[in-house]
């Protein structure tokens, strides 16, 4: 009998506003269901696991006697983006949001920043896309060698750099100090990112492979650290290895697009490595579709984890648990390219594939945290509560 237990995260994947949403400005988001409406996709596995008994769902129906357990998770952490939601699936709960900048950093961050890297300036200083912001300040950036800094709705500080005019090193170099000597007090961001392009004006092109994140280190203890103490294997994939500042896995495979992370996930289950924690990444559906407000690109990214769903669940053991969950929403439908402060749907399937049950609406992501203590057998001393007995 095995004891595996597999957590993949939906990046955005939203199915519904929760009752602070106007707080944030989210009121009548629904990722999923405005997704669905919009494109008319299918998700025939996921109907299967019981995706639509959660929530009325325009192409995906009830099932009867769906594989999985199903319902959905409320977020009570501060705050709506990547890092706060994988910290609170992993038992971390904050009570403050991350620092954001709608309007730019302020001059005391820049003016700090300028001092290291030794120029008389930046480009930008705005919340961007990541493509539009070298695409309008590269050319600049090549005759000034000043850096482009930016910023998003999410708690993040991002420098961009042609590889030309500065090295990876040095953009290393300068965004290990950002975090470690700017961003910090009250600018203590989730994120610093380092994010190097090439290519000549009108035709940039970021380099994705050799994208470096700088996240806050997590507070202990937290999931991952009671893991390895217990002497269980942890391992990820995608970028989840970032938002815990490294820490807490024991191996890590980071990802290009969401097709490698589905063939890492599906090698890493065939390995069937016992005693083992795997916590997935699946980014496109936020970074590539919901950001850019495509709900057709985030629809057929949908498909595209659906038709892996059946592989998946036929490499899962007797003992063996999948979860599948989102971290925030993304509403592609909506008017603003920010995440959405929403539940996101639950689904869990047990190696004996046994008829799933109803998991109703969980107080906390970190309900998710709780259900792997106790399958590993330690004592629970974070946030949440465990539904193992419901899908054991």
């Amino acid at each position: 009998m095995m004891s595996r237990f597999f957590v993949v995260v939906i990046d955005g994947l939203g199915i519904g506003a929760q009752e602070d949403a106007a707080e944030y400005g989210d009121e009548g988001t629904n990722t999923l269901g405005h997704v669905l409406k919009e494109t008319g996709v299918k998700l025939p596995n996921f109907e299967r696991l019981g995706l639509g008994n959660i929530e009325p769902l325009k192409t995906v129906d009830k099932c009867n006697q769906p594989l999985g357990s199903y319902g959905k998770m409320r977020e009570v952490s501060a705050g709506k983006d990547s890092t706060t939601g994988h910290w609170e699936i992993a038992g971390i709960h904050l009570d403050q949001p991350f620092p954001t900048y709608p309007k730019g950093f302020p001059e005391e961050v820049i003016r700090k920043f300028c001092e290291k890297t030794k120029t008389d300036g930046v480009l930008a200083n705005l919340p961007y896309s990541g493509t539009d912001v070298i695409r309008d300040y590269g050319e600049e950036h090549i005759k000034s060698g000043k850096p482009i800094v930016y910023t998003s709705a999410d708690s993040v500080f991002q420098v961009a750099c042609h590889v030309d005019v500065v090295s990876l090193e040095k953009l290393y170099e300068w965004c290990e100090y950002a975090r470690n000597e700017v961003m910090v007090g009250d600018h203590a961001v989730g994120r610093v990112i380092a994010r190097p392009f090439h290519g000549e004006p009108g035709n940039f092109e970021r380099l994705s492979d050799d994208r470096h994140d700088y996240s806050m280190t997590p507070p202990k203890p937290n999931l991952l650290s009671l893991l390895q103490e217990n002497g269980a294997k942890t391992y990820t994939i995608g970028k989840v290895i970032d938002l815990f500042a490294g820490e807490g896995f024991d191996q890590y495979r980071r990802t290009k697009s969401n097709a490698e992370g589905l063939s890492q996930t599906l090698s890493l289950m065939s390995a069937k490595v016992d005693n083992s924690f795997v916590f997935v990444n699946l980014i496109d559906t936020d970074q590539k579709y919901g950001h850019r407000q495509d709900p057709q690109g985030f629809g057929e990214a949908l498909q595209e984890i659906d038709r892996a769903l059946p592989a998946m669940i036929s490499k899962l053991d007797e003992g063996d648990l999948l979860i599948f969950l989102g971290d925030h929403g993304n509403d592609p439908t909506d008017d603003s390219t920010d995440h959405t402060r929403e539940f996101v749907p639950l689904i869990a399937v047990n190696g004996s594939q046994k008829p799933g049950k109803d998991l109703g609406i969980r107080s906390t992501f970190s309900d998710v945290s709780a259900t792997a203590l106790e399958y590993f057998g330690i004592e629970n001393s974070l946030p949440g509560t465990s539904f193992l007995d419901k899908v054991k």
